[in-house]
């Protein structure tokens, strides 16, 4: 818990940091430097996609993209977001209140946080197996046997039909996991945003414009990945991409609105509670879709990887070290950011 005492000597350093002006054109500089590394960041997988598609290598490439990805999301959530918003709850100004320091509100909050995006994740599975492009299979004429189509000529055209069935089943569910995965990210960057843009420490401020525009290059390599393998169409692609880019300056403005209107201080007790429960939220989504749609998904359901041939293990193994570099890249970060 941290202690609400504070030395001479810090009190000294701390007024000597806290300059508004200074802290205001810190937070300009960053609105545009973390948008155009935001940019470079999630647009890099979403046009290397777009350069490999129709080549031998292109569903092999976006793969290895994805579970890079899964590294950099898994990484966010456990390293970056929830040790924040456990710190925030845990703050002396909070956790000396009722009923903050009665119960362990961010485990909790996480543990809403991954049940909602299971109860998502049904209903969305649900919705496609009944009438939403679902994977009942229907025969195309004449007699059936086992439910597939034995008669001359009919077979392998029922066997095509069932496979563009699933692969489209497949395309559906990779961007449902691309939509939430924006939505916990999209939460964590306002959170990230509103705290810089509220912050008047220009001590504080310096480093963190370099630290969390590669924060922002490697979370945008996670989610343009996701996006790139979906499918999406050229104006969704666009969309998605535009929302990641802006939501962290968007929410530095914001912050700065809230402090220019109400005067808050970065250390005030309701704008930690609130950057807790939400970081313990999206922290929760986004350790759910990183495990289950991600990672379980690729390395044990895809066709690529569960191959027991010699090219199979090897695609598997660069995957993994795909995995592993994302998770320490993203984890190194927690050192400035």
């Amino acid at each position: 818990m941290a202690s609400c005492a504070t030395g001479t000597e810090a009190a000294i350093r701390a007024a000597a940091c806290r300059d508004g002006d200074a802290a205001a054109h810190l937070k300009l500089v960053s609105v545009l430097v973390i948008f155009l590394t935001s940019v470079f960041g999630i647009s890099g997988p979403v046009l290397l996609a777009r350069y490999f598609q129709g080549k031998p290598l292109y569903d092999k490439a976006v793969l290895i993209i994805k579970c890079f990805a899964a590294g950099v999301i898994l990484s966010t959530s456990l390293v970056h977001v929830l040790p924040e918003a456990f710190e925030s709850l845990a703050d002396c100004q909070v956790s000396s209140r009722h009923p903050w320091k009665d119960f362990p509100f961010a485990g909790l909050v996480t543990l809403i946080g991954v049940i909602t995006a299971l109860l998502v994740d049904l209903t969305a599975s649900e919705h496609m197996g009944h009438g939403g492009g679902g994977m009942e299979y229907i025969p195309v004429g004449g007699e059936a046997v086992g439910g597939l189509e034995m008669k001359e000529g009919k077979f392998g055209a029922d066997l095509e039909i069932q496979e563009r069935n699933e692969d489209e089943i497949v395309k559906m569910k990779q961007r449902l996991v691309s939509q939430v995965l924006e939505i916990g990210i999209i939460f964590h960057s306002v959170i990230i945003g509103v705290t810089m843009g509220m912050s008047q420490n220009q001590c504080t401020i310096r480093p963190l414009i370099a630290a969390l525009s590669f924060h922002q290059i490697f979370e945008g390599l996670g989610l343009g990945g996701c996006i790139a393998q979906a499918g999406f169409k050229a104006g969704t692609v666009v969309y998605m991409c535009l929302m990641f880019a802006v939501t962290t300056p968007l929410g530095i403005v914001l912050g700065m609105m809230i402090f220019a209107a109400t005067g808050y201080d970065d250390q005030n007790p309701n704008p930690l509670i609130m950057e807790g429960l939400l970081g313990s939220l999206s922290s929760g989504i986004l350790i759910y879709m990183a495990l289950v749609d991600l990672i379980a998904l690729d390395f044990f359901h895809n066709k690529m990887l569960t191959t027991a041939d010699e090219s199979g293990s090897k695609l598997k193994k660069l995957c993994f070290v795909a995995l592993v570099l994302g998770s320490a890249s993203m984890s190194l970060l927690a050192l400035w950011a």
